[in-house]
């Protein structure tokens, strides 16, 4: 294994039945946790640590986070909690009634030991305009489509008040499903970024919105007190004390966080970032534990009519990099058994008992007896564990590029049965968003996307990084020409009259730092 970057040694007690995963990538990445499920996780972190003075700071030391996120479930109970709220306006005609008869029922609700839910109507001027508030709001909230559970659906994150964790079907305790630890490992990624002082301070005026006008009606739909009984959370584990990674997604987030961008309308580009840093992030790391030397590279399909050479090489390019995690844990394996521990283990005079130590120790398995119920044979041994690691890391950390690439639009299907890269309107302009201040001449700025994202568009990065008999220098630009005619769709594109193609950021014209 490459080892250039400094790592940190694993916790004295890990929670996994297994650390092949967490010891080459951290603990953990979460496929069921979507992007923007990792944001909502980070920001309950972000939050919290704030109001302790220590936000993007591990003030504790590496890998010593502890936070007590808000399980509000008085707010929870009532926008998703809460089917009777038309029944009660068409039964009852006067409100007097109609809050008696809700109270009544909200008497049974889970979560909240003795409920009352009274202080509402001091909250309200009537129940008709607490029923078009409660409509509101679950209108706006995240993934209003979604067939999960009640404890596992979220408000929007309007402001302080709207954060919340995810807790198991009984509302009482956390759950790891959907809040699987992924959004602190964002946390901690940034903790360790180099510009983390000054994005605390932008997350800080950007996305809490204290007291705005959103998070005051969230807040109207709570009694106080409604965040007090929180439990702590810990034990996540990023290996590395740097990585490049990390100061790219803070320069990214930065740079979103600056512009002259209305409202909330910030948030998706942070949450595509995030997710498009975190596939960087198994990429990067998959490469150096393979030791091939390779840039992570993505070509990308600017989706056309017909197969062109440039979808062929997406769909390449895609299939070989969802491997390429697969391959990481099979090399980390390989780096076991070629240690000088493992072979003198191999000759000692109880090889099965050493390899069975070296392994309990260096990967936590087996845990169980009923991990390993073969013979007393170290080959067997190794056998059924390389199983056991593969297995386990394709059911969740095996998905991540696949599943993170389609949430945030850089994965698709759209026009082949094959998925490949074929960014979506959304993503470019989160890209556009990132890396241009003003303007940019079209060809500089499919540079800075190879050179920041290893992401192929044109034929100057295509022929850099391709060999000559893959390399068709008429498709990758009839590619850059179907995204210049997106941009220039989008009103994010202007040509002049010497023939230059430039890409423009409305948002940074529109502010004062032009």
């Amino acid at each position: 294994m490459n080892d250039t970057l400094k790592r940190l040694p694993p916790p004295s007690n890990p929670d996994p039945s297994m650390w092949v995963d967490e010891a080459i990538w951290g603990h953990r990445l979460h496929d069921e946790q979507t992007p923007w499920l990792v944001y909502l996780e980070f920001i309950n972190i972000f939050c919290y640590e704030e109001s302790q003075g220590t936000a993007l700071f591990e003030s504790h030391g590496y890998n010593k986070l502890a936070y007590k996120p808000a399980k509000r479930p008085y707010l929870r109970n009532i926008l998703f909690n809460n089917p009777n709220l038309d029944e009660i306006c068409r039964v009852h005609s006067n409100d007097t009634a109609r809050w008696k008869a809700w109270i009544k029922k909200m008497e049974t609700v889970q979560g909240i030991n003795n409920p009352n839910f009274s202080y509402l109507k001091d909250h309200f001027h009537s129940f008709e305009e607490f029923c078009h508030i409660v409509s509101i709001i679950r209108s706006t909230s995240l993934e209003t489509d979604s067939n999960k559970r009640w404890t596992s659906k979220f408000v929007f994150p309007y402001g302080e008040s709207s954060l919340y964790e995810d807790l198991d079907k009984k509302a009482k305790t956390n759950d790891r499903r959907f809040f699987g630890r992924t959004g602190e490992m964002l946390y901690l990624m940034l903790c360790r970024a180099k510009r983390r002082t000054e994005l605390a301070k932008m997350l800080k005026e950007k996305t809490l919105h204290k007291d705005s006008v959103w998070d005051t009606i969230i807040r109207c739909l709570q009694p106080a007190g409604d965040d007090s009984d929180r439990s702590e959370r810990a034990n996540t584990f990023i290996p590395y004390e740097s990585h490049p990674s990390f100061d790219k997604l803070a320069e990214d987030w930065l740079a979103i966080l600056s512009l002259d961008m209305p409202g909330y309308d910030a948030l998706p580009h942070l949450v595509n970032l995030a997710g498009l840093h975190l596939i960087h992030y198994q990429l990067t790391i998959s490469e150096q534990v393979v030791n091939r030397g390779n840039p992570v590279t993505l070509v990308c399909e600017i989706v056309a009519p017909k197969k062109t050479l440039v979808r062929e090489l997406s769909c390449e390019t895609y299939q070989e990099n969802n491997l390429l995690s697969t391959q990481a844990v099979t090399a980390y394996i390989s780096g076991i058994i070629n240690s000088e521990e493992w072979k003198s283990a191999i000759l000692s005079h109880d090889p099965f008992i050493e390899c069975l130590g070296i392994l309990k120790e260096n990967v936590l398995w087996p845990r169980r007896a009923t991990d390993y119920e073969g013979p007393n044979n170290q080959d067997q041994l190794l056998a059924d564990f390389r199983t056991a690691a593969l297995r386990r890391h394709n059911q969740h950390v095996g998905n991540i590029h696949r599943v993170y690439g389609k949430n945030i639009g850089l994965v698709s299907r759209r026009g082949t049965n094959k998925l490949r890269y074929a960014p979506t309107d959304d993503l470019l302009k989160t890209l556009l968003f990132a890396n241009i201040k003003k303007r940019m001449e079209l060809h500089f700025f499919l540079q800075r996307l190879w050179d920041r994202y290893g992401i192929i568009l044109g034929d100057k990065e295509g022929e850099k990084i391709l060999p000559k008999d893959e390399f068709d220098k008429k498709a990758f630009q009839a590619n850059s020409q179907r995204l210049e005619q997106r941009l220039l769709s989008l009103g994010l594109l202007n040509r002049l009259s010497d023939g230059c193609a430039y890409v423009v950021n409305p948002y940074y014209l529109r502010g004062k730092n032009d």
